[in-house]
């Protein structure tokens, strides 16, 4: 009678496992496709942000490249003035002696 009730109860349980892991399967799959396609987005996001950091630092370089010539025009500018100013410092010491 055991036999008989194990040989029945065995298919029965085989079955219902192979199905528990075919369900189970197929719900890791589906998780793995979601975290796949999180991973995807996530990194789209940051390559998106990273060009968004080079065309910044692009700019920068650029706008610092403005600033250096800038600030070479204005050395050269003071340097006239203070020639200038000399220049004329003399110019009145010579009326005032």
């Amino acid at each position: 009678m055991k036999k008989s009730l194990i040989s029945y109860f065995l298919p029965v349980i085989t079955v219902f496992a192979l199905t528990a892991c075919g369900d189970l399967s197929r719900e890791v799959e589906e998780k793995l496709n979601e975290l796949n396609t999180k991973t995807e987005s996530l990194d789209s996001l940051v390559n998106q942000e990273f060009e968004k950091v080079l065309t910044l630092d692009s700019l920068i370089n650029s706008e610092s490249e403005k600033v250096k010539k800038l600030d070479s025009l204005i050395d050269k500018s003071a340097s006239r003035i203070d020639s200038i100013s000399n220049r004329g410092s003399k110019i009145l010491e010579k009326f005032n002696n």
